[in-house]
C-alpha cells in the first residue's frame, strides 16, 4: 500500500490571492512545497488536488503531479478525499497545507509512523510546545491536550490546560504547559472516504474545529509531538518573510 500525500491548493485567498502561483524565489510557492513534501522518506507519491487550471498548468511545468477537482468542496479535507476516492492502492493519506513551503519532511513521517504503530487510530496529527503566553491566550490558536497514550484527548481555540493556580510556566522545555495544534493531518483512507459521513458535533460547531467531530464521535486522533511548527503563508508580510529566508539559504 502507498503512503500518498495530497496538497489542496486554491487560487483564491482572501487575504492573498492568487497565493500558490507567487513567485518571487523563481519559483512558484506551490512547487517549494510539493519539494518540502518529497523529502519525506515514507511516502511514494506526492499530488497536487486543485479545482484552477492556472494552478495544475504551473504544477505539470515543473515535473509535480495534480488532479483536478471540483469547485465546490467547502474544505480541503473534502478535496483531498476526492483524490484519494481514485487511488485504490494509498493506504495513508496526507493532507499537506498548500501554504506551508518549509514544511518538515520529518514531521510528515512522524505521522505515518504514529498510523503505523497506534493501529486503532484512523488519523493522526501534530503539535508543538507553546512557549509564548500570547499563543496560549489566543483564540486563534488551535491548543490540544493529550493523553498519556500518545492521543487527543481535546482541542480549543481557549487555553487548554486551564493553569487554576496561576499563569504557566513556558520556559521549561521538558514539560510544555501546552500544545499548540498544527493543522497537518494523515488519514487511513477508508476512514478519509468516510468522515464526511460523520454527523456534524455540538462541539465541532461550538468550536468550529472539525477534528472535534471525530472525537465526540468516540474515534481515537493519534498526536505527535514535534519541537518546532513549519510557518504557513497567510499574508503578504508572510511571503515577503518567506522569501527573504529562501534568498539568505541560497545566497551562497
Amino acid at each position: 500500500m502507498e503512503n500518498v500525500a495530497v496538497i489542496p491548493a486554491r487560487f483564491a485567498s482572501t487575504r492573498l490571492p492568487g497565493k500558490p502561483l507567487l513567485s518571487d524565489t523563481g519559483k512558484p510557492l506551490i512547487q517549494h512545497v510539493v519539494e518540502a513534501a518529497k523529502r519525506a522518506r515514507s511516502l511514494q507519491r506526492v499530488i497536487v488536488a486543485t479545482d484552477d487550471d492556472r494552478i495544475a498548468d504551473a504544477v505539470r511545468s515543473f515535473g509535480g503531479e495534480v488532479v483536478m477537482t471540483r469547485a465546490d468542496h467547502p474544505t480541503g479535507t473534502d478535496r483531498v478525499a476526492e483524490v484519494a476516492a481514485t487511488i485504490p492502492t494509498a493506504g495513508i493519506i496526507v493532507n499537506v497545507q498548500g501554504d506551508e513551503p518549509e514544511i518538515d519532511g520529518a514531521s510528515i513521517d512522524r505521522l505515518i509512523t504514529l498510523l503505523n504503530e497506534d493501529l486503532d487510530a484512523p488519523m493522526a496529527t501534530l503539535a508543538t510546545p507553546i512557549r509564548d503566553e500570547a499563543v496560549y491566550r489566543d483564540p486563534s490558536c488551535v491548543k490540544v491536550v493529550a493523553s498519556s497514550r500518545g492521543r487527543a484527548l481535546y482541542f480549543s481555540r481557549s487555553p487548554i490546560p486551564c493553569h487554576r493556580d496561576g499563569s504557566p510556566d513556558f520556559s521549561d522545555p521538558q514539560t510544555p504547559a501546552a500544545l499548540l495544534h498544527l493543522g497537518i493531518y494523515a488519514y487511513r483512507r477508508d476512514f478519509l472516504l468516510s468522515v464526511g459521513t460523520l454527523p456534524r458535533s455540538p462541539l465541532e460547531s461550538a468550536e468550529k474545529l472539525e477534528q472535534l467531530r471525530v472525537l465526540e464521535a468516540g474515534l481515537p486522533i493519534a498526536l505527535g509531538v514535534v519541537d518546532e511548527p513549519s510557518i504557513g503563508i497567510d499574508t503578504p508580510e508572510d511571503y515577503r518573510r518567506f522569501v527573504d529566508r529562501w534568498r539568505a539559504a541560497h545566497s551562497a
